[in-house]
């Protein structure tokens, strides 16, 4: 399942949020054992790095671990079930770091400290990243949690077609279909007719003629499938999705910034690891990670069978910022 429950429902409060990012797989602070897992020297101390029971949460906790054990911190990764559980544990101490999606994180605390309702009555999250990640540190803030920059990878709903219908009706964004006046049916789930981020949006952001939905799931095998056999024109998927060339599918461009600014940054406790050094060892990964390079980690682990600690180790060599 993954994250794609927190797509599907990022602004509709607790209930919806209890399906946030992280919602399967895992057991509560269950160890990862890999090379995160007795990774550096330990001369600055130890830290623990929470990662969300997912491929791209686990490859970003590794990156993480495998910086600071380089920048000489004892690391070790533990994967924790979903947000309930990972976020209380953060604020404990019982985790160091986590990574987090600004918006999606933002609204999960709006509903904590405003109420249930408060992300669908009073969102704080919008396309705007610097305005998102603003919201998100004022709430964040007085629980004790410390928000490190933002970066450019992002992972956030997106919207795809078959290549050959991007092509035959020289589609490249989102604009571009609803201009075309194609009826469309979407792959997705069934909250996609309410969802304002989709059915919803595509009609009053783009204009997009949505003719039903077809609740094959955001983004599973069966969604993409119904796309590429003509039988939907449209699947709900994110922004990392590895394997939509496998499926002949190609993104259209956002253009008009309908989704929330999803972009990947650390989230730390402010006591044990709000330091000046853990925010420069993890600002060298921030300032270099792309969405690109990070569908290519997720694609390495899932269709390539490899280890999240042995993907991360590559890239983070490939790009200079560990030795060996």
């Amino acid at each position: 399942m993954g994250k794609t429950s927190r797509l599907a429902g990022a602004v509709l409060g607790v209930v919806a949020l209890t399906g946030s990012l992280a919602a399967c797989g895992g057991d509560s602070l269950e160890k990862e054992k890999g090379a995160g897992a007795s990774g550096g020297s330990g001369g600055k101390g130890s830290l623990v790095i929470g990662a969300a029971a997912f491929t791209e949460s686990k490859v970003l906790a590794e990156l993480y671990s495998q910086l600071l054990a380089d920048a000489g911190y004892a690391t070790s990764v533990t994967t924790v079930k979903n947000r309930e559980l990972y976020e209380p544990a953060l604020e404990k101490g019982e985790i160091d770091i986590i990574p987090e999606y600004a918006a999606t994180l933002a609204e999960f605390l709006n509903a904590k400290v405003n109420g249930a309702k408060a992300p669908e009555e009073k969102p704080v999250a919008s396309s705007d990243v610097e305005a998102t990640v603003t919201a998100l540190t004022a709430l964040a803030e007085p629980l004790g949690l410390k928000i490190l920059p933002a970066g450019r990878a992002v992972d956030q709903n997106a919207f795809a077609v078959s290549a050959e219908f991007a092509e035959k009706n020289k589609l490249t964004t989102l604009s571009d279909l609803g201009r075309a006046k194609i009826k469309v049916k979407i792959a997705a789930g069934d909250e996609c007719e309410v969802r304002p981020f989709c059915a919803p949006g595509l009609k009053k952001t783009y204009g997009i003629d949505v003719a039903g939905i077809d609740p094959k799931g955001v983004g599973t095998p069966q969604s993409k499938q119904a796309v590429k056999d003509g039988e939907d024109q449209l699947v709900l998927t994110t922004t990392t999705d590895a394997t939509l060339e496998s499926f002949g599918l190609v993104l259209l461009e956002d253009d008009k910034k309908l989704q929330n600014a999803d972009n990947i940054l650390p989230v730390v406790n402010a006591k044990d690891a709000g330091d000046k050094a853990i925010a420069d060892a993890l600002a060298k990964l921030t300032d270099v990670l792309s969405t690109e390079d990070l569908t290519e980690l997720n694609r390495k682990v899932d269709a390539e069978r490899a280890k999240p600690q042995d993907a991360a180790g590559d890239y983070l060599r490939a790009k200079g910022l560990i030795d060996g």
